[in-house]
C-alpha cells in the first residue's frame, strides 16, 4: 500500500518575510536589519507566533528596549517599523493605530559635527588609496557613506563632471559635482580596478550584484564593466541571497576604522565619522554663499528644513549673534 504524499509545507514566517522586503526592493542591509527585529520580538514572547500577539505585546517589547537595553529614539524606530511592516504586509493584520500612536518615540534635535576645512584637508592627508578617494568623494560631492561605498563605474561622468547617485535615500536619484582634483587620481584607480576585474573574468568571476531584478533583464551585464563597483573589496564573497560569489563593494565598517586611524593621526579632538564630510561639505557651501536650495538639491533633501540645520552651525552669517562677553 502506497503512502499518500504530504503537502508541502508553506513557507516559515521569515521567510516569507524576506519574501514580502524583496518585493518592496528593499536594501539587503535593511532586510537583514528587519529580519533580525523580527526574530527578536518573537524570541522575546517565547517564541509566540505573532498572529497571536499584538499592540500590546509590541508596546511591552518597545517598552523592555527602552528601559533594560536603554535605546536610542531611532533604534526604537527601526524596531517599530519592522514590526510593523511584518503585519502589515505580511500578516495583513490591521493594528489599532490610535493605540500605536504614543509608542513612536520623537527624535531629539542634534547639532552636527562640522570639521574646518583645515581639519578636512589634514584627515584626508592621512588616508592613501581607496580610502583617501571615498573620502574625498564624501566631502567634496556630499555623499553618505552607502551612497559613496556603492558607486558603479556607470555612476561616474567624467565628461559633464558629475556624480550620479541612483536609488538614494528615500529611493530618489540625484546628480551632484565631481571635484575636478579628484578626477585624475580617480581615473587611475579605476584602470587598477579594471585590470583587477578582467583577471576575475578570466577565472570565471567578476560578477556583481545587480539591483531591482536587472539580473534578469539583462542576463550578462552582471559582469560587464560599467556595472562594477568604482570601490570593490579585495576579495569576492559569497552572496547568501543568491547563492553565488561575487565581489562586492568595500564594507563600511574599513573605511570607518580607516577615517578614524587618520583622525588621531591628525590629531584632532572631535568625533569624526564618514557622515562628517557629508554635514561639513554643506556647511562650507553655505559659508562661501550658495544658495540654500542648491545645497538642499545636492544632498538629496526633500525637505528644506533638514537642510537648515547646516545654518545653526555656521560660523557667521546674516543671523549671526555675537555673545555678550564679545560687546
Amino acid at each position: 500500500m502506497t503512502e499518500t504524499p504530504k503537502p508541502p509545507q508553506g513557507k516559515k514566517l521569515l521567510d516569507q518575510y524576506r519574501d514580502a522586503i524583496r518585493l518592496k526592493q528593499y536594501s539587503p542591509r535593511t532586510e537583514k536589519t528587519y529580519v533580525g527585529w523580527v526574530r527578536e520580538y518573537i524570541l522575546f514572547h517565547n517564541k509566540r507566533h505573532p498572529r497571536e500577539m499584538g499592540v500590546d505585546e509590541i508596546n511591552r517589547f518597545i517598552t523592555h528596549l527602552v528601559v533594560e537595553r536603554r535605546a536610542s529614539a531611532s533604534t526604537q524606530n527601526q524596531a517599530i517599523s519592522a514590526i510593523l511592516f511584518l503585519y502589515r504586509n505580511v500578516l495583513n493584520v490591521s493594528l489599532d493605530s490610535a493605540a500605536l500612536g504614543f509608542i513612536r518615540p520623537k527624535r531629539g534635535k542634534r547639532v552636527p559635527t562640522v570639521l574646518s576645512p583645515e581639519e578636512a584637508r589634514a584627515i584626508i592627508a592621512n588616508l592613501t588609496g581607496a580610502y583617501k578617494l571615498m573620502v574625498q568623494i564624501m566631502y567634496g560631492s556630499g555623499l553618505r557613506l552607502m551612497e559613496c561605498l556603492r558607486l558603479r563605474v556607470k555612476d561616474l561622468d567624467f565628461t559633464n563632471r558629475r556624480i550620479i547617485i541612483f536609488d538614494g535615500k528615500g529611493g530618489d536619484d540625484r546628480e551632484t559635482m565631481l571635484p575636478e582634483s579628484i578626477i585624475a587620481p580617480l581615473q587611475e584607480h579605476l584602470r587598477q580596478v579594471q585590470v583587477h576585474h578582467q583577471k576575475d573574468l578570466t577565472k570565471g568571476g567578476g560578477s556583481v550584484y545587480m539591483p531591482f531584478g536587472l539580473d534578469e533583464k539583462y542576463p550578462a551585464a552582471h559582469k560587464q564593466w560599467i556595472w562594477q563597483y568604482a570601490f570593490p573589496a579585495s576579495m569576492p564573497s559569497f552572496d547568501p541571497q543568491s547563492g553565488i560569489t561575487r565581489r562586492h563593494h568595500i564594507h563600511e565598517t574599513a573605511l570607518q576604522k580607516a577615517i578614524r586611524e587618520a583622525t588621531n593621526l591628525a590629531e584632532i579632538t572631535k568625533r569624526v565619522t564618514p557622515h562628517t564630510f557629508r554635514h561639513s561639505f554643506a556647511t562650507h557651501l553655505l559659508q562661501n554663499g550658495y544658495d540654500i536650495r542648491t545645497v538642499q538639491e545636492l544632498l538629496g533633501h526633500k525637505d528644506v528644513k533638514t537642510t537648515m540645520i547646516y545654518t545653526h552651525v555656521l560660523q557667521r552669517g546674516a543671523n549671526a549673534v555675537r555673545s555678550p562677553l564679545d560687546l
